[in-house]
């Protein structure tokens, strides 16, 4: 065994009365447990929302969706369909039309996106398994109806018992100058028959009709989209059926995967957690300052054994790393205690949502937590660098002024 650790061992488990060296010591070893502890419940937590907010998003959006780089339809027949959905892991696609559009309904108005839809959607999402009250119907034989955002019904005051209709306003293709905006609009009726609940930004912006609806009132012939969605088959590398869709693909056309479709908000998640892992580790520094007053009233109440120990031989490198292990030990083993109170408090979260969400009705009922084994190993680093960083250099002054 090295000769250095085995006295900075020594240092920190041997029996020895309780002094200001041990209380130092044990206060250091709680601070650097608390700070690893709070990075490992506030990221898996951050993680659990993450998750969340993901599974959310994938009920709505497709794993790709084809869009026009210019305009905003383009035909069906410009896309070579055939030759996509017969690639190797294609499993579904969908034809979909998207417009903005104004709702009324009573004396209210509202603007919203209006999702035209074919047979295929609820193959390709997973919106018919977030509805909320009701039932996911677009179509039955001849009559059209829609599914609605949870938003989109609550500022127009819908309910699914209500004999009146829902008004939709689309502006006119073919329409010319005109003083009257009645002549500029088509105007039709639509009865809803569920309400659905993704995420806050979904729910108040679509309502969901059959696409043949959609064509009908915004003029668009039969063989014209907004974008064509598809579902990949599990286990599938999207972005190499990504590349081979934008071989068969002219320049005119952008395929977009989950993460592109809505680039900024996992943009701005990324960062949120580099922050997290920022602050955190700031505590973590400041927690580390126990480490160096502990370590300096170490080697203080120790120099008359080092002074014999270094009379016997034992040079002042080896003499340092005395400490410096010590640091590193108060570091590692504050770490070690600090990440098992962690997992202990996530696994009950998880298992058992002791936690509560307050404030409203969401989606869950208690803060979702996702344990990463990444976050563990970082986390471990993390201490570790700090706990180097905040050895060595004091460790290295320390010494120089007490024991030469």
């Amino acid at each position: 065994m090295n000769f250095s650790f085995y006295i900075s061992k020594r240092y920190l488990f041997s029996k020895k009365k309780l002094n200001i060296i041990n209380i130092i010591s044990a206060v250091s070893v709680l601070g650097v447990a608390v700070g690893s502890m709070a990075l490992i419940v506030v990221l898996s937590v951050f993680n659990g929302f993450d998750g969340l907010i993901k599974s959310l998003f994938s009920s709505f959006d497709p794993d790709l969706k084809i869009t026009v780089v210019e305009g905003k339809t383009f035909s069906i027949d410009s896309v070579s369909i055939n030759k996509i959905k017969n690639i190797e892991g294609v499993a579904f696609y969908t034809e979909i039309i998207e417009e903005n559009t104004l709702l009324k309904y009573g004396k209210k108005l509202y603007p919203a996106v209006l999702k035209g839809v074919d047979d295929n959607y609820i193959k390709v999402s997973g919106v018919d398994t977030m509805i909320t009250q009701g039932r996911f119907l677009l179509k039955q034989n001849d009559r059209n109806f829609t599914v609605v955002g949870q938003g989109v019904a609550y500022y127009l005051s819908l309910g699914l018992n209500f004999v009146d209709p829902i008004q939709i306003f689309a502006p006119r293709r073919s329409a010319k100058s005109t003083l009257n905006p009645n002549n500029a609009f088509n105007k039709d009726y639509i009865y809803p028959t569920g309400f659905f609940s993704i995420q806050q930004d979904i729910d108040s912006k679509f309502i969901i009709v059959p696409i043949r609806f959609a064509r009908e009132i915004l003029e668009y012939k039969d063989t014209e989209l907004s974008a064509i969605e598809i579902k990949l088959d599990k286990n599938t590398d999207s972005e190499n059926i990504k590349n081979k869709i934008n071989e068969i693909l002219s320049n005119n056309f952008t395929v977009k995967n989950r993460y592109e479709q809505h680039e900024f908000l996992y943009k701005m998640m990324k960062s949120e957690k580099l922050v997290i892992y920022l602050i955190l580790s700031f505590i973590l520094i400041i927690a580390s300052f126990n480490i160096i007053a502990s370590l300096t009233m170490l080697i203080i109440d120790k120099k008359d054994d080092l002074t014999t120990l270094s009379s016997m031989g034992l040079d002042l490198k080896a003499i340092r790393k005395i400490f410096f292990f010590e640091g590193i030990m108060i570091s590692l083993i504050g770490a070690i205690i600090g990440i098992f109170i962690g997992f202990i408090l996530c696994w009950l979260q998880q298992e058992y949502g002791f936690i509560k969400l307050q404030g409203g009705s969401f989606i869950i009922s208690s803060y979702p937590v996702k344990m990463n084994f990444l976050d563990f190993i970082n986390t471990i680093i993390i201490v570790f660098l700090i706990g180097s960083f905040a050895s060595f250099y004091p460790v290295r002054y320390i010494t120089k002024k007490y024991l030469t």
